[in-house]
């Protein structure tokens, strides 16, 4: 594995260098992944890298971009919105000659439009920050304050909101709450019940599960070769 970067367009026209983690030996099979996103990226980080193990095992290269505002980006994430990170996928698909996707949860929402993969777990956006929101209210109120989920969108969308460390504009709230996983042209949807074992995301610390990254790599790695 090799730290790389690529050229990401930013907002207003700009364009910035990102990081990503790649196994790449100029093979011809070459999966984009399109990372979980917020908390959930988080959680899963080592369970995707552990897939791309696999993968590049099974002599398929992968990358894994930072989105901006993400991870080692040194961007703004109150001034990111949803367009920002489908066009940096885009910008890395380019770049890294990228022949399928494999989305990882939220990353589907944010999808590049030519190429064809796999989403794995899909999940809308307004339930990736109903999430948010509630862990929000349970530390509030752990801290003695009360506070509720209409009262923190209605401040997030006019203020921006700082949730589980994530400062979201407002319409980065408003985009994201109104994205559904799309039936794109080329996309397979991987349901997690064909990975089997307990929700990694639903788990109260980052985890990883060899048998799960196992499993996922399989059905990419039999897809390729069908």
């Amino acid at each position: 594995m090799k730290a790389a970067e690529y050229p990401c367009p930013l907002p207003g026209g700009a364009a910035a260098r990102e990081y990503a983690l790649t196994f790449d030996a100029a093979r011809e099979k070459r999966v984009l992944i399109a990372p979980a996103l917020f908390e959930e990226g988080h959680k899963l980080r080592r369970f995707t890298l552990e897939v791309m193990r696999r993968l590049d095992g099974a002599g398929i290269d992968c990358f894994l971009p930072d989105l901006p505002g993400c991870n080692e980006s040194s961007q703004d994430l109150a001034l990111i919105e949803p367009e920002d990170w489908r066009m940096a996928l885009e910008a890395a698909a380019r770049h890294f000659e990228a022949t399928h996707i494999l989305a990882i949860r939220g990353g589907g929402l944010v999808l590049p439009a030519r190429l064809g993969g796999w989403h794995y777990a899909p999940v809308k956006g307004a339930s990736l920050l109903k999430t948010m929101l509630r862990a929000r209210i349970i530390a509030a109120r752990e801290a003695g304050r009360e506070e509720t989920i209409d009262a923190l969108m209605e401040q997030g969308l006019q203020m921006g909101i700082d949730l589980a460390g994530y400062s979201l504009s407002g319409e980065m709230l408003r985009q994201m709450g109104e994205l559904l996983p799309g039936k794109q042209t080329g996309i397979s949807v991987i349901e997690h019940e064909l990975i089997g074992g307990s929700a990694l995301w639903l788990r109260a610390e980052a985890d990883e599960d060899a048998q799960q990254a196992d499993a996922l790599a399989a059905v990419i790695a039999i897809g390729l070769s069908a």
